[in-house]
C-alpha cells in the first residue's frame, strides 16, 4: 500500500512538472492565426449542415491549484463548457473538443441532445485519434480531422431544418 502510494505522490509530482513546463508560447506557435482560421472555418462550414453548435478549446497548463486537488482534464473540460456557455443553445446540441497542452489530453463535452446522437464509445474514439495526432506533433491536423467526425455525425444526426442555421455560439476557438 505505502508503494501505491508513492507512486501516486510521484505521478502527482511528474504531472505538476509537465504542466509548470508547459507554455502558452508553445500553444500560440502551434496554433497560431492562420491555424485558428483553418479550425474556424471547419466549425463554420459544418455548421452550415447541421444544427449543433461546436466550440474548441485549447489550455496550455492547468494551475497549481487545480494540479494539487487532482483536477482531470474531464472535469477541466466540463467546467469550460460550463464557463463559456456552451450549454446554452435552444436545442442542447452545443459541443465542446478540449485540448489540455499539457496532457495531450482531449476531451468532447456535449450537451443532452447531442450527446444522445452518439453513444460515449463514439465520442470516445474520437478523443483517442484526435490525442494520438497530438502525441505525434501533428495537433492542428488532429483538431481539424476531430471536428470534421463530429460535424459529420452532427449532420447525420441533426441535419438543419431547410433554412439558414441559426449560428448561436461564436466559431472563435477558445484559448486558455
Amino acid at each position: 500500500m505505502d508503494g501505491d502510494r508513492r507512486a501516486t505522490a510521484w505521478e502527482k509530482i511528474r504531472r505538476i512538472w509537465r504542466h509548470r513546463m508547459a507554455s502558452d508560447r508553445e500553444v500560440r506557435a502551434t496554433f497560431n492565426d492562420a491555424a485558428f482560421e483553418r479550425i474556424e472555418s471547419v466549425i463554420a462550414a459544418g455548421e452550415s449542415l447541421h444544427r449543433g453548435e461546436v466550440r474548441f478549446a485549447v489550455e496550455a497548463e492547468l494551475d497549481l491549484r487545480r494540479l494539487w486537488i487532482g483536477t482531470t482534464p474531464r472535469e477541466r473540460a466540463l467546467q469550460v463548457f460550463a464557463e463559456q456557455g456552451i450549454w446554452d443553445t435552444e436545442e442542447n446540441t452545443g459541443v465542446l473538443i478540449y485540448l489540455l497542452w499539457a496532457d495531450h489530453a482531449v476531451e468532447i463535452i456535449a450537451d443532452r441532445a447531442a450527446n444522445r446522437i452518439l453513444p460515449a464509445a463514439g465520442w470516445t474514439a474520437i478523443c483517442e485519434a484526435m490525442a494520438q495526432a497530438c502525441r505525434e506533433g501533428r495537433h492542428v491536423d488532429g483538431v481539424v480531422s476531430a471536428l470534421r467526425t463530429v460535424n459529420e455525425t452532427l449532420q447525420a444526426a441533426l441535419p438543419t431544418a431547410g433554412g439558414a442555421d441559426q449560428d448561436e455560439l461564436s466559431n472563435r476557438s477558445i484559448v486558455l
